[in-house]
Formats: structure tokens, sequence, C-alpha cells
């Protein structure tokens, strides 16, 4: 559904407003040099050698054979020996520890240094004096770990990504006021190019819609009991959802996909009170829809530039979704026993944030923790008070915390947060030393973070059917 509402906007958004589009503007420049010349191939063997690296460290972690003689330990402690300790346990159990998959150093590299420090202080300030306190007076649960932390924690980094988030949004009523007429303008006017009869039809979108919508609102009944009249008023908001997703990820090149599925739940949390399935799902399938859009926008970019054939973008589109939807599952299977994973295994500090909001408007915030509804309430005062001094400091922005990065070091592991910055912070030495460092960084680091990623799917693989036990 989010590929065929993108069609509107293509041509609006892109061939008469050139609007950026900053990641498919690099895509399409990687190309370039990929099959052009020594840079292109400096580039690919940066590339490589990223990828090599992430797959020996894979191998190290991951491979648990009998002729294995020993495995790199998925996370190291601050010191050898006696380890420090905070209200009489150990840094670890605060999840302080070096995390030794070089994944995450990897994307700190690509993340950048505001939002790095910004989670790193969120993490310093949740893991080493909130937690601790916390935990001393019996708020956290004795058996301490992320897991346990974040339950209370939560609160705090949900509501300032919450009221930041849609602070942030509301400032952005002249993006959302100029996607509505960019829809409006791609039906109203006809775009002369040389290439038009190239362009996707805009019939592809009443069609597409026309058979995707209602079944989306079939799914969403018969798979998690969302009542159609809901799922009929959320196919309206998911059109403006898309329209502004794909509007600021062409100023932006930032995906509103967070911002905009709380704005979701908020909704439901009064058409559907209590329900937290209606809550959750109505703002995945939103987001979902967004995304998809935003992101084939930013590839239509990438092949505007390179003089692609955008039907035929649209359809690699399709059947990218599909290919994904059949891959995901036994994807799912293959990398999560069960719902014990979550919070261990797998922190997925994203899906804490939703569950929190979703649990917080189906149960009420008077059922919460004292502490944790103050933390709420300075949560969402902070959230709102950052954004308002980024726009007032212009000038002191970089000197100003992310309340995105903030929040997220109070619902992501101190171990993850502290990798990202290492790798934030390497990157932003080697920029300062050689503002075209970004060259080198980027190739790497994607390498890096494939090679590790790919190789540890595989190794998993391996291990369910047999070749190497689990």
């Amino acid at each position: 559904l989010g590929v065929v509402m993108a069609i509107p906007m293509k041509q609006q958004m892109i061939n008469i407003e050139q609007l950026r589009f900053p990641s498919g503007i690099a895509a399409a420049e990687t190309l370039r040099a990929l099959h052009a010349g020594l840079e292109g191939a400096r580039q690919s063997r940066l590339l490589a050698q990223g990828a090599i690296v992430g797959t020996v460290v894979a191998i190290l972690r991951e491979l648990h054979a009998k002729w294995m003689p020993w495995n790199l330990p998925e996370a190291v402690p601050f010191a050898i020996g006696k380890e420090p300790t905070l209200r009489g346990r150990p840094l670890s159990d605060y999840s302080f520890s070096f995390d030794t998959s070089i994944i995450l150093v990897a994307a700190g590299a690509i993340m950048g240094w505001r939002p790095a420090w910004s989670m790193m202080l969120g993490a310093a300030v949740n893991y080493l004096v909130l937690a601790p306190y916390m935990y001393s007076l019996g708020v956290i649960d004795d058996r301490l770990g992320y897991k346990y932390i974040v339950q209370w924690s939560v609160w705090f980094g949900s509501a300032l990504m919450l009221t930041s988030g849609l602070t942030a949004f509301g400032f952005q009523w002249r993006s959302v006021w100029n996607a509505m007429k960019s829809v409006a303008n791609a039906f109203g006017k006809r775009v002369q190019t040389d290439d038009e009869a190239r362009e996707v039809p805009m019939l592809w979108f009443v069609v597409g819609v026309a058979l995707c919508a209602p079944l989306v609102i079939a799914l969403e009944y018969l798979v998690f009991g969302i009542k159609p009249w809901l799922g009929v008023g959320a196919g309206f908001r998911r059109l403006f959802i898309a329209i502004v997703a794909c509007r600021v990820t062409g100023e932006t090149d930032t995906t509103p996909s967070g911002a905009l599925g709380k704005i979701t739940q908020v909704t439901f949390g009064v058409l559907d009170p209590g329900n937290t399935t209606t809550n959750l799902m109505t703002a995945n399938v939103g987001g979902g829809v967004g995304l998809h859009a935003a992101d084939l926008l930013t590839d239509l970019k990438s092949g505007y530039i390179l003089k692609a054939d955008p039907r035929q973008q649209f359809w690699a589109q399709l059947l990218g979704v599909v290919a994904g939807s059949l891959f995901v599952v036994p994807a799912w299977a293959l990398l999560v026993d069960g719902p014990e994973d979550f919070g261990t295994k797998w922190p997925v500090p994203a899906a804490q944030t939703w569950k929190g909001v979703a649990v917080m408007l189906a149960e009420g915030i008077g059922n919460l923790h004292p502490t944790a509804q103050i933390s709420i309430a300075v949560g969402g005062v902070l959230g709102i008070l950052m954004v308002l001094a980024e726009r007032a400091f212009p000038a002191a922005r970089p000197y100003i915390p992310s309340a995105a990065g903030l929040g997220l070091g109070f619902t992501t592991p101190a171990s993850n947060t502290i990798s990202m910055f290492i790798g934030a912070a390497i990157a932003t030495g080697m920029l300062r030393k050689n503002p075209k460092a970004e060259e080198s960084i980027i190739p790497a680091s994607s390498g890096a973070l494939a090679g590790e990623s790919l190789t540890a799917v595989f190794i998993r693989l391996l291990g369910i059917t047999g070749i190497f036990g689990r």
C-alpha cells in the first residue's frame, strides 16, 4: 500500500519541485563511482575489507563448533579482575560493558557525532545514576539487567521522544501543507517531460489503492481483531502519513515514522481505549505505509538522476516487498526462540518504546509507580523544551543534546550505546583530520555491518540445519 501511495507524489516532488532526497542522491553518486574509474574501485575495496572484518568477528562470536578452540564473548566487562560496582552490584548488571559486535561500532560511525554523544549522555544518566538509585529504593527488580531496568526507564525515554517528535512535527506545518498541495497538483496537472511515457500512470495509483486498502482492512480484522470501521478511518490517515513521510524525507532525509506512529497510537488510544493490539498494529501498519512510500521515492530520486525507468523501479519495489515478506517469517523463526528473547538477547529498544506508549494508554498512567509517573512528566516537558531550544538557538544546536538520541539512551542497553559512541568518536576524529574521510568511512562501515550481520544469520542457519550443531 505504501509503494502504491508513492505514485502521485513522484512527479510533483521529484520532477517538478526537485526535492533533494539526500540518500537517493548519495546512492546515485555511489553507483556512478562504483562504475567509473579508480575512485569507484577504491570504494569497492573498502566495502570488501569492511565485510571481511565483520565476517571474522561474526565467526569468532557466533560459530560454536566443536573444533573452535575459543569464542569471542558477547560482552567484556570494564575491568580485568574485580569489576567496579554501584550500590553493591557490578557495572555489567546495569548493562555497562563493552559489546564485542562490530555492527554497532559501524552504525555509530555512520550515525554521526551529535546523536551518538546524546545517547551516551542518556545512558550515563540512566544506568549510572537513576537505575542504581531506583534499585536501592526497590523500584527496579532485584534481578537488574537491561530487561528489568528498561521497564522503568522506558517511561522517561518514551515521553521525551513522543513530545519532542510531536513538537518538531508541529513546526513542520509548512511541509504538511505543501505535501497536501503536491498530491492535488499531481492529479490536476500534466507534467510535460521528454520521458513522460515512462512515468507510472495515475491509474495504477487508483487501482492499487482500490485493491490494497480493502485487503489491509480485512487482514487487520482477521489477524488482529481491529474493528473494520477503525481500519477504514485509519486508511485516510495512512495517505496523510505517506504524503508527510515522503515530503519530510525529501527535505531532511529523515522519515518521521516515530512521530507519525505515535500520533496514530494516541489517536487510537482515544478511539479504542484499553486495546493494546489495536493501538500497536494500526500504528505499525501506518508506519510501514509511510516508510515504504518514502523509501520508493528515495529510490526513484536515484533513478531520476541516473535516467532509470520509473515503471521498472516501481515493479522492482513491489517485488521487493513480496520477497521481503516471504523472507522475514523464516528469518524471524531462525533468529528468535521466543518472547523471552526480547529485552535480553534482542533488546529491541524501539519496540520497548512503542510498547510503553501502548501500555500507558491502555492501563492508564495511574497504575504506574509514582517515580515512573514523575519521569513521564519530566521527560515530556524536557522533550518540548529541547525542540524549542534548538529553534531558538540554531547556532548552539551542535551543543544541545538530540532529543531522539537522549531518549534512546534510556531505552537502549548501555553496552550498545557505548559501541555506537566509540564508532562515532572514531569517525568524528577522522573527519576532523580529513573532511574527505567520509568517502572511506561510509563504505568501510557499511561493509562491516553487512559482513557481520549476514555471516551471523548464515551461521545460525547452519546450526539449525545440523551442520555444526546449535
